[in-house]
């Protein structure tokens, strides 16, 4: 008789690759997290570690505006237009800006989600350019 069961550990591989397909998948796996890895019961608003970690006071901040840079450095790697780029970083100033105020910061991490938008600005760029990237979902 065998004893209970272990849980097996959930994991995944990102690519290390710097083409426009690894890329991708990179900042979308980073904008998950950062926005939408977990739903609150009951209403079943998704949220992320963007808002959870922004309820620490101060680091939780700026390891988020970390995360959120690191999104638009992997644009920069994309060649993206410098004016993007900036919009890019525009939006991650404006949500550390929004989470250093108390309370009023928390609640600007469920409604501002400049990791988001971003992503729409990476993917918009990719769908364009680098079509073969494309995910078609099912």
């Amino acid at each position: 008789m065998e004893g209970p069961q272990r849980p097996q550990a959930v994991s995944f591989e990102l690519p290390t690759g710097t083409d426009p397909a690894s890329v991708r998948q990179r900042v979308v796996a980073m904008e998950t997290l950062l926005e939408r890895s977990f739903r609150i019961p009951g209403v079943n608003v998704p949220i992320g570690l963007d808002a959870l970690v922004g309820l620490i006071p101060v680091v939780g901040d700026l390891v988020t505006t970390a995360l959120g840079a690191y999104i638009v450095w992997e644009a920069r790697n994309l060649k993206i237009p410098k004016w993007k780029l900036w919009r890019m970083g525009i939006n991650v100033a404006f949500d550390t800006a929004l989470g250093l105020v108390p309370v009023v910061g928390d609640a600007a991490d469920f409604l501002y989600r400049s990791n988001s938008k971003n992503l729409r600005i990476i993917i918009k760029h990719l769908d364009k350019h680098y079509p073969e990237t494309r995910v078609i979902e099912g």
